[in-house]
């Protein structure tokens, strides 16, 4: 994995007023990393806080710019990396340095993309919005992928398919989409804590952005390769008991909410504007 004093990868993390939650992600990723292995940016784009302050303060290298909106941020930060393999992380997930070596191997071994697993943390998170994503992650088991995973890692190889990144709704997404799945891997042994949407409004503006972004991706020629979650699967879960009617019920309130946000958005023109869910922090 390199010498010592070497960066072996690099990480990007584009951060927009992230002060109440930045000094947590570098904690999270540095202890116990070696001198020098983690070659770590913070694009502070458009912040009127002190995100920039506290993320030099824990000795990350600190791109500022006034303008905001993640894959600018994200396009600014790969600009200034040093290394492949090449992570992008958001501010408000925890990945420890353990799974990042975790999906090094993985890149070692011919992935030319990985992400964790996601482990949502549900504290303080409504009774209906924690439902929703209870069933969310059961529906996700055996079919992850990049997107939703507050991280995912690229080889030099997968970098030049991706980069330069367009200005998309959905990076992970356009990541996710631009690799086949005998590509991409998702790393059962790495664990990403991401702490969702917490309340129904919340969940329900995220899953619109979400919606929309899956519009857009469809529009650039990124199609998913994998079939839509339908009712089906939704069904099956009920029937073995893995959730309960009340469960599944919430679940499909949400998503009927979610898409009547979007196709207003949609007919109001503000699609594609950026934005970003403050709830989780």
């Amino acid at each position: 994995m390199g010498a010592v004093g070497e960066p072996v990868v690099s990480v990007v993390i584009a951060a927009h007023d992230e002060e109440a939650v930045i000094a947590r992600c570098l904690r999270s990723l540095t202890s116990g990393a070696k001198p020098g292995e983690l070659d770590i940016i913070v694009v502070a784009n458009a912040c009127s806080d002190r995100t920039a302050q506290i993320a030099r303060a824990e000795r990350a290298r600190v791109v500022e710019t006034p303008i905001a909106g993640k894959a600018h941020a994200l396009s600014l930060g790969d600009a200034e990396c040093r290394t492949f393999p090449r992570l992008y992380l958001d501010a408000d997930v925890d990945l420890d340095v353990t799974s990042l070596r975790r999906m090094l191997t993985a890149i070692d071994r011919g992935a030319l993309a990985c992400s964790p697993v996601p482990q949502y943390d549900l504290q303080g998170v409504s009774g209906v919005a924690a439902r929703f994503h209870r069933v969310f992650d059961r529906l996700l088991a055996g079919r992850r992928g990049l997107s939703g995973t507050g991280a995912y890692m690229l080889s030099k190889e997968g970098h030049g398919r991706v980069f330069p990144l367009p200005e998309v709704i959905s990076d992970d997404g356009y990541v996710h989409r631009s690799f086949s799945a005998s590509e991409r891997r998702s790393v059962e042994d790495a664990r990403s804590v991401v702490r969702p949407a917490r309340t129904v409004g919340a969940v329900i503006r995220r899953r619109a952005r979400v919606r929309l972004g899956n519009r857009e991706l469809e529009r650039l020629g990124r199609k998913a390769d994998e079939p839509a979650l339908g009712m089906g699967q939704l069904m099956t879960l009920v029937r073995q008991r893995q959730i309960g009617v009340l469960d599944a019920l919430c679940f499909l309130i949400v998503l009927l909410a979610d898409k009547v946000v979007a196709r207003g958005r949609r007919m109001r023109g503000t699609d594609a504007a950026w934005s970003a869910d403050r709830s989780s922090r």
